[in-house]
């Protein structure tokens, strides 16, 4: 029987798309699923890439954060796609790497940097922002917001030994956080409250859509007319936002892009084919 492939691909090795988002990387972390999003990139070809906030996390590295090779080599195939394959590349400014707001905005040849980006395409105009502007304790309890960071990484920390014993046993893995957002009516308010502030944003700026990350809670929906777009993170969900040639948008999940791209071992790529 045929199989009709998932992806719309043009060669056998790579993903061809018009735009690329990802979001809520957090280099510097132990839990930046980090050979994973690099495999991404180094796999697909676009015009445009958009990397919306929380790419570096600033707020671990001043405190105990890890930076490896494999952040290092993250920066570099970003930095190639700019060189090399004359992608444009938008950089947002998240709250984790907050640090940048002082000199936004910034552009230099092919790479902006900049607060929130409004991304035409063939199905309309969507505004492209963070979101943590409408996080509440983000925005107007630094303390609160830093408390509830050290208490996601205390659960990160949890989860890893967690799911080493579940790898053990042969099971899958498990996402307690994940679990806990789903099911904590106050999360899930919360969560609730985010989304349709932000599509109300995208209205009042005459947007068809609007794209964020932030909330790690990836999403594709529609609130009345404005298309809600979240892209994730690559901490626990590894999801991104890509849109093809025809103006659609996907929200596309690593589990499903691998099974047609799979992984090598990071230390047998060179660096002449990372990007």
């Amino acid at each position: 029987m045929l199989k009709i492939p998932r992806f719309p691909v043009m060669d056998k090795k790579l993903l061809h798309v018009r735009t690329v988002i990802l979001s809520d990387v957090h280099l510097g972390t132990p839990d930046c699923k980090i050979d994973e999003v690099n495999h991404f990139l180094r796999t697909i070809r676009c015009d445009k890439l958009i990397l919306n906030g929380d790419i570096i996390d600033g707020w671990q590295l001043k405190r105990a954060g890890q930076w490896t090779k494999a952040h290092t080599r993250f920066v570099r195939i970003v930095l190639k796609k700019l060189e090399k394959r004359d992608t444009e590349i938008i950089y947002l400014r998240g709250n984790h790497d907050d640090v940048l707001s002082a000199f936004l905005p910034m552009e230099f040849s092919g790479l902006s940097i900049v607060e929130d980006y409004i991304h035409e395409g063939p199905r309309g105009r969507y505004l492209v922002l963070h979101g943590d502007v409408f996080d509440t304790v983000t925005k107007n309890f630094v303390f609160l917001a830093h408390l509830g960071d050290w208490g996601y990484r205390v659960l990160l920390k949890i989860n890893r030994v967690y799911n080493a014993y579940r790898a053990w046993r042969g099971k899958e893995y498990w996402s307690l956080s994940k679990a806990i957002k789903a099911r904590v009516k106050e999360a899930v308010n919360h969560v609730s409250n985010f989304e349709e502030h932000i599509t109300q944003l995208a209205k009042q700026r005459n947007c068809t859509g609007v794209m964020c990350g932030h909330i790690h809670t990836p999403a594709d929906k529609i609130y009345g007319d404005i298309h809600y777009l979240n892209s994730g993170d690559w901490v626990e969900s590894l999801t991104a936002i890509v849109e093809q040639y025809d103006g659609s948008y996907e929200l596309l999940e690593f589990a499903n892009f691998v099974q047609d791209f799979p992984m090598q071992q990071p230390e047998l790529i060179s660096d002449a084919v990372e990007a």
